[in-house]
């Protein structure tokens, strides 16, 4: 029985998220469902995050175990061969059979893309974030600095979310603008449910003047998610990268 790492990309447009679930499609379920195609085995696999659903991934680290003899570049062809196309192995290592890639994650980096300008997207309306009228970059980074830091960010996490720990160390904001695209790339030890999502749209309020940049500050303080604004859609943030 060996253990195998996987770096992952995929477009989530047609999934309901990482995770398996009973009724809709997964990235989780179509990479179990070729792994049974390859092995004839049920096998789990193991994310190291649980992305939403519509969210992206160009770094997407997954672990499994399989009593299979393969090699790390026959496992990423084979897995290609049977994966549908919007899903992809960048790379297969096999790894010291204690790893798990949610366990041993260290930091995970996210990116969230935003296209700013008043026309409606054609090539980009499932990879971004339509927001017309014009945004205060400046006012956006000034609030995101508020952020940095370990704190409790209760106040971005999504519902239900089932987690007592919300205590999460944000290494870095970073909004990069160029042209009509707005990225803003978080780096954090761990991230709760929608939080890059909320902190994104409540940005996005800070952007438009509706609340001054200070403020994130008091969001943070609140500890209450009816504090802080919206919550960004899906389709427009990437799992970019998870650092071990």
């Amino acid at each position: 029985m060996s253990t195998y790492k996987l770096t992952l990309e995929y477009d989530g447009t047609a999934y309901a998220g990482w995770q398996r679930q009973r009724d809709r499609p997964t990235v989780q379920a179509a990479v179990e469902s070729a792994l049974h195609h390859i092995t004839r085995t049920d096998i789990s696999v193991i994310g190291a995050g649980r992305t939403d659903s519509g969210v992206h991934a160009l770094g997407q680290v997954a672990s499994f175990r399989s009593e299979r003899a393969m090699t790390a570049d026959q496992w990423t062809r084979a897995l290609n061969a049977w994966l549908p196309p919007d899903i992809s192995v960048r790379s297969t290592e096999q790894v010291d059979d204690s790893f798990n890639a949610r366990r041993w994650a260290q930091s995970k980096l996210y990116e969230y893309r935003i296209l700013n300008r008043r026309a409606r997207a054609a090539l980009e309306r499932q990879r971004a974030w339509h927001v017309r009228g014009k945004l205060d970059v400046e006012h956006m980074r000034e609030g995101a600095a508020f952020l940095t830091g370990q704190h409790d960010f209760s106040s971005f996490e999504g519902p239900q979310a089932g987690t007592d720990k919300k205590v999460c160390h944000l290494r870095r904001v970073d909004i990069i603008q160029a042209g009509d695209i707005l990225t803003i790339q978080l780096e954090a030890d761990r991230f709760l449910k929608q939080m890059v999502r909320a902190i994104v749209g409540t940005l996005i309020e800070v952007g438009r003047g509706k609340r001054l940049p200070h403020t994130m500050k008091e969001i943070l303080e609140a500890h209450d998610r009816r504090a802080a604004g919206y919550t960004a859609p899906g389709h427009g943030l990437y799992l970019v990268r998870v650092d071990y």
